[in-house]
């Protein structure tokens, strides 16, 4: 019988210009018991965010996340009893489900090392491989396991991940809104083609937002401007197009979280962040201030005595 406890971090992917390209993990997220058992089948007993609501069979995401890993690497799945202890925002642009991929991946990944008879060490690249595989693109579920900023691209042999340490000046801060946005709808809205001048401005911003989130924080507000999905997917969610209207007008880099409707405010110092959770709170609609840090660990699993 084993018994592990894994973490994994929300997600803001986009960060503005690096769209399918940047994530920075959240110090906020959602915990994990796995226990094995000796009878087949999965039970999944969800509390917080979604209790009630997701599965609680072998077709939760957790689950079939977990089944994917062994399938790909030859194995038998366990017997498995799973306490899922969910604080990210569903719908909201946090990354829950490539949160829900990875506690997946990470916990499969322990239990596999864990494998009394046969001991399995999967590698970065595979747990990032399979991740993907499950969540089709690897800019969410790249910081969720590695932590940091990250920049993930794809190759012929699979996607990668390059991994940054943050300013320690950088204060992030995210304001969750009352509704919801279907990730699918919002990539509906993009085009398939756009300008060439913004295709240029956006090849610059996120240059410069790479440096600006590792060295130079003071060039947050430029680096954050997007010409090539913000502005599409505004008409689908006008509070968010107009709160971040409002905080952009006060010299905040405010973008959308993901595929949103959270709004990410990148914050060069505390009082600043406050400053932007007050105008989020005078602008009504009630949107709830995550004032948070950026996750350093990505995801973690450790042994739990039984």
């Amino acid at each position: 019988m084993t018994a592990l406890r894994v973490h994994v971090p929300a997600t803001s992917a986009n960060l503005g210009p690096g769209f399918d390209t940047l994530g920075l993990a959240l110090g906020y997220g959602d915990d994990l018991v796995v226990r094995t058992r000796p009878t087949p089948g999965i039970t999944v007993a969800v509390s917080g965010v979604g209790e009630g609501e997701v599965p609680g069979d072998e077709t939760n995401l957790v689950a079939r996340s977990i089944a994917h890993v062994f399938e790909r690497v030859g194995r038998a799945m366990p017997g498995l009893d799973i306490e899922a202890n969910n604080r990210i925002p569903h719908g909201r642009g946090m990354g829950s489900s490539g949160a829900a991929i990875v506690s997946g991946v990470t916990a499969a990944a322990g239990l596999l090392a864990r494998d009394p008879d046969a001991p399995l060490l999967l590698d970065d690249d595979a747990r990032l491989r399979y991740a993907t595989e499950l969540e089709g693109h690897p800019d969410n579920v790249a910081p969720a396991l590695f932590g940091g900023l990250t920049i993930a691209w794809t190759t012929a042999e699979g996607p990668r991940v390059k991994r940054l340490m943050v300013h320690r000046g950088i204060s992030p801060l995210v304001l969750v809104p009352d509704f919801t946005m279907s990730t699918e709808l919002a990539r509906s809205l993009q085009p398939k083609h756009v300008p060439h001048e913004d295709a240029v401005f956006n090849v610059s911003r996120s240059a410069l937002l790479v440096a600006a989130l590792t060295q130079s924080p003071e060039l947050l507000f430029e680096a954050t401007e997007d010409r090539l999905h913000q502005n599409y997917r505004g008409e689908a969610m006008p509070q968010t197009r107009n709160l971040i209207a409002a905080l952009r007008s006060a010299g905040h880099a405010a973008v959308v979280s993901g595929a949103g409707p959270s709004i990410l405010v990148l914050a060069c110092d505390p009082a600043e962040r406050l400053e932007a959770a007050r105008i989020a709170e005078s602008h009504g609609g009630g949107w709830r201030p995550l004032l948070l840090a950026v996750d350093i660990k990505g995801a973690t699993v450790e042994g739990i005595r039984q």
